[in-house]
């Protein structure tokens, strides 16, 4: 493998491809047997590069995988940030060639630290490090994570041991342990087998119920986005999501709205969030993603609770760019993309208690919260269900909403929890405690779901521990192939 040596243009078209082909293991595609091949075509004749080859290798991979994975981003510039398409085009490129670097640092630092010593543990430890990274730093953004994309496939069953990165890391070494056999290592189809072979023999439920199911109704008002904040479209708000809450049946234990369902602060929609709890039957609870402001001006994305329900959540993880700017003091007022349509929102605080609707206790993760596998695990130790509001109208038509659910019905499936999912104009779904949608809006319409979410008691290893065992087995992976201070 170590002999292999590509032209480096070739390199380079080999390594986009690869990015291309790791959008394709996600949805809508779902081609999740595409992600060892990727791994598999960046690893080949990896050494045989300098580390800034190696840079140049990532960054082509990043830019095959941000390029085609995250295309919606320009939609949410140009669509609705009210951006001309030549500069929503250059913001776009700018995003997509800045979250490549990822890759090629990371690339680049295994290069200069590792060589061909057992080099298919340590590519894939460094890889998932690599994800690690792209988690937290700068906010993070674990967007299109390789592990993703097996909510479905045979490797599913490692989800609740070790989360996605546990996937990210059984697909890198599979793609890099095929390289070895095709180059005639034979062995290397031994842990391959057992990879893939052993979920067979995994647990396939490692939660139990708790109590009564709840029956559960998700609304979708499927608004204009472009309209929204006006007067008309607080109007039109309040009417669709009025009239979808009467309509629902009375055995109905809770009524959830989406994100910001109603366009306006808490306290200018209190008149008509008390009407309509005054139509609530007996015994049903409504919880509604709002927007909440208080006296020292600070603003809050919220969850709040009606009728038989208590407590609220404030949104933990904001978005940057949509709910705060950063270096706001040099990118405020330079173009209409950088000013928001709402005040900078203020995060929540780190350790919320969960809100609990007839007895059970719902831990909460609002919109862009639920890609973060961590931060979803820590709301399911406390609580029996979880439950996420989002705004994917900012998406469009485009893949991303499909993206956004593929990576939530992966929390559910991780902490063995059921999930319900409210969004503004889909997709609005209930999901099981192994991943699986048992009910599901149609997508781009005014609809309402209902059906029955069952709470559940018990921990999965990953909610036990998070990733930290992933990371340090990572780690352990990449210390064979250091060099021990000789120069590449």
């Amino acid at each position: 493998m170590s002999e292999l040596r590509f032209a480096p243009l070739f390199g380079c078209l080999l390594a986009l491809a690869a990015g291309v082909l790791t959008t394709l293991t996600a949805s809508p595609f779902e081609l999740w047997w595409l992600g060892p091949v990727a791994v598999g075509l960046l690893y080949l004749g990896f050494h045989a590069l300098t580390p800034g080859q190696a840079a140049l290798r990532g960054w082509c991979y990043g830019l095959g995988l941000f390029g085609s994975g995250t295309s919606w981003v320009y939609v949410s510039i140009h669509d609705y940030g009210y951006t001309g398409v030549p500069l929503a085009v250059f913001l776009t490129a700018l995003f997509v060639a800045s979250m490549a670097l990822f890759l090629a640092v990371t690339l680049w630092l295994y290069r200069r630290l590792c060589g061909p010593r057992l080099a298919f543990l340590s590519f894939a430890g460094a890889w998932v490090l690599g994800e690690w990274l792209r988690t937290w730093l700068f906010t993070g953004f674990p967007w299109l994570l390789l592990g993703s994309a097996h909510v479905d496939s045979p490797l599913a069953p490692w989800a609740p041991i070790g989360g996605v990165y546990l996937l990210s890391l059984i697909t890198a070494l599979t793609g890099t342990l095929l390289v070895e056999f095709l180059v005639r290592r034979w062995w290397a189809a031994v842990p391959v087998a057992a990879l893939w072979l052993v979920p067979l023999a995994l647990p396939t439920q490692w939660t139990q119920p708790a109590g009564e199911p709840l029956r559960v109704a998700l609304l979708q008002g499927n608004l204009d986005q472009l309209i929204k904040w006006t007067s008309e479209g607080q109007r039109e708000a309040a009417n669709t999501y009025s009239a979808l809450t009467r309509a629902q049946p009375d055995d109905v234990d809770l009524i959830v709205w989406p994100e910001a369902a109603l366009p306006m602060f808490e306290d200018q929609a209190r008149p008509i969030l008390e009407r309509v709890q005054s139509n609530l039957s007996s015994g049903t609870a409504l919880l509604t993603g709002i927007l909440q402001r208080d006296a020292e001006g600070s603003y809050f994305n919220s969850v709040i609770a009606l009728g038989e329900a208590e407590g609220e959540y404030r949104k933990e993880h904001l978005v940057p760019f949509g709910e705060y700017l950063p270096l706001e003091s040099l990118l405020a007022g330079t173009i209409a993309f950088f000013d928001l349509p709402m005040p900078a929102m203020t995060p929540g605080p780190a350790n919320q208690a969960p809100m609990r609707v007839a007895g059970t206790t719902i831990g909460n993760a609002i919109c862009y919260e639920i890609i973060y596998a961590d931060l979803v695990a820590k709301r399911a130790r406390d609580s029996e269900l979880l439950m996420t509001v989002s705004n994917d109208t900012w998406f469009g038509e485009s893949i991303g909403p499909l993206q956004h659910l593929q990576m939530a019905r992966l929390r559910a499936l991780e902490n063995g929890r059921y999930l319900m999912r409210a969004t503004s104009n889909g997709l609005t779904v209930i999901v099981d405690a192994r991943g699986r949608i048992t009910a599901r809006a149609p997508q781009f319409e005014v609809a309402s779901i209902t059906g029955e979410a069952q709470p559940m008691r018990g921990l999965t290893p990953f909610t036990r521990t998070g990733s930290w065992p992933t990371w340090l087995l990572a780690a352990l992976l990449v210390l064979p192939g250091l060099r021990l201070g000789r120069r590449p």
